[in-house]
C-alpha cells in the first residue's frame, strides 16, 4: 500500500506542476491577474489560529503570497496521495475516468475550505471563473492519472 501512495504522491505533484503551467498560461494568454485567494486563505487560517503573519506589509505579504502556493502543492500532493491508496484498496477504473475524479477532488479539495471559510463562494462565480478553476483542475487531474498509470504494473 505504502509503495501505491508514494506513486500517488509523485503523481500529484506532477499534476499541480500542470494545474500550475495551465494557470499561468492562462494568465499570459488573457492578461489576467493571480487569485488572491490563497493569500487570503493563509490569513483566514492564521486569524483562526490566533496567529499574525510576522513582518511589515511588504514581507508579510511575500509571506502569505509564498504560504499560499504551498497550501496548493500540499493539496495536490495529498489527493494524489489518496488517489494512490484508492488504487491500493482496488479502484481500477479507466485513465479518463480517473482523471475526471481527481480532478474534482482537486477541486473540492481547493475549494471547499475556502468556501467555509467566507474566502470564496462558488455558487456566485462566473462562467469565466469556473473555466479559470475547471481547466487548471482537469489538467491536474489528466496528469495525475496519466502519470500513476505510466509508474506502476499492475497492482
Amino acid at each position: 500500500m505504502l509503495k501505491q501512495i508514494l506513486r500517488g504522491v509523485a503523481a500529484g505533484a506532477a499534476g499541480t506542476t500542470a494545474l500550475n503551467a495551465v494557470t499561468y498560461l492562462d494568465m499570459v494568454l488573457r492578461g489576467r491577474g493571480a487569485s488572491s485567494t490563497p493569500e487570503e486563505s493563509v490569513r483566514r487560517l492564521a486569524a483562526k489560529a490566533g496567529l499574525s503573519v510576522p513582518g511589515d506589509e511588504e514581507k508579510r505579504s511575500n509571506r502569505e503570497s509564498g504560504a499560499g502556493a504551498l497550501l496548493g502543492m500540499v493539496t495536490g500532493v495529498t489527493v494524489g496521495a489518496a488517489y494512490g491508496a484508492a488504487r491500493a484498496a482496488g479502484w481500477r477504473p479507466s485513465t479518463p475516468v480517473a482523471a475526471l475524479v481527481s480532478g474534482l477532488a482537486a477541486i473540492a479539495a481547493a475549494s471547499l475550505p475556502m468556501a467555509s471559510m467566507g474566502v470564496s463562494d462558488p455558487r456566485e462565480w462566473t462562467r469565466s471563473d469556473w473555466l479559470s478553476d475547471l481547466i487548471p483542475h482537469l489538467a491536474y487531474g489528466l496528469t495525475t492519472a496519466t502519470t500513476y498509470a505510466t509508474t506502476t504494473e499492475d497492482d
